[in-house]
């Protein structure tokens, strides 16, 4: 079968949006057996070769999809944009086509959405988001596997989002939706997610016995919820607003104040990197309700779940 006949039957992985329930149930099961065993999906992608273009600095991305790649068999092939001729001025279209003729899969970290669907619509092979600047769809699924192995089924429990609404809070608000949780989100005026995305994830619940709602107040989300999210007040590009966003998240800070409305056995995540003493505090992080290094961990699980589905090694 050939790469375009694959990409065609498989698609891409651009957005939470781009999946459905049951593949979102069956990649977090083979996340799952991946964790229990690092063989359990097979050599899906023996003989072939992954692209990693990153071009954002990156830690648990980059390795956890480097080790998945070769626990699947395959060679993993890390990129960053300065060094190839996109640096100087190549189009993405003809990046595109050329590396769709020496890869299989190409997983992509990048800070405009635009280049993920600009590489889709003139290659020929699977491409991944590994981050983008509106989505973060493999954190969302390691989320959602930190949250099922501890609170077994997903539907009906309760996800508290405090803070940015970023590329991590649509991500996992979209998945949450689709699982059937029911999702609260509490922000500063001016730092929510678009009316559009909250429209979108609510007919998600809606059709998955959800929930979306926008909280007054953070202890307001957080009032008996199961898990309590987080992620940092600027994200990477928003470097020069850091100081206007300290000031605008005053009392956005999870800490053991703000645990104390959630329900007794709640937890903490946090995609990291952390700022201690910001979004988040070290006596949270750091503490025994915090869940934040296994999901850290299960950002592996998830990629290779991911790319066992998605890329062509699955069907040859």
């Amino acid at each position: 079968m050939t790469a375009a006949a694959t990409a065609e039957r498989r698609g891409h992985l651009l957005a939470v949006a781009d999946l459905d329930a049951a593949t979102l149930h069956g990649l977090l099961d083979a996340a799952d057996a991946h964790k229990r065993d690092n063989t359990a999906l097979g050599p899906r992608l023996e003989g072939a070769a992954a692209g990693l273009l990153l071009e954002k600095p990156s830690t648990r991305t980059r390795v956890s999809t480097e080790v998945a790649v070769g626990d699947l068999g395959g060679q993993a092939v890390t990129l960053s944009a300065d060094e190839l001729q996109l640096g100087r001025g190549e189009s993405v279209a003809d990046t595109a086509r050329v590396l769709s003729r020496y890869l299989d899969v190409l997983c992509v970290r990048t800070m405009a959405h635009q280049r993920l669907v600009e590489l889709t619509e003139a290659g020929s092979i699977p491409i991944v988001n590994l981050l983008s600047d509106e989505e973060h769809p493999l954190q969302a699924l390691a989320d959602l596997q930190t949250v099922r192995e501890r609170c077994g089924e997903l539907g009906g429990r309760t996800l508290a989002w405090v803070g940015d609404g970023n590329n991590v809070a649509a991500s996992l608000m979209a998945a949450a939706a689709m699982a059937g949780m029911r999702v609260r989100l509490a922000w500063p005026g001016g730092y929510g997610l678009s009316s559009a995305r909250l429209d979108a994830a609510r007919t998600l619940a809606d059709a998955h016995g959800g929930e979306v709602t926008i909280a007054m107040s953070p202890a307001d989300a957080a009032d008996g919820a199961d898990v309590v999210a987080t992620d940092v007040w600027a994200s990477m590009g928003h470097e020069p607003e850091e100081h206007a966003r300290r000031t605008a998240f005053e009392g956005y800070t999870v800490d053991q104040s703000l645990l104390s409305h959630a329900a007794p056995q709640a937890f903490v995540l946090h995609c990291l990197p952390a700022h201690r003493g910001e979004e988040i505090t070290g006596e949270v992080i750091d503490g025994p309700r915090s869940a934040v290094w296994d999901e850290a961990a299960n950002r592996l699980h998830t990629a290779a779940a991911v790319l066992a589905h998605f890329a062509p090694g699955a069907l040859r």
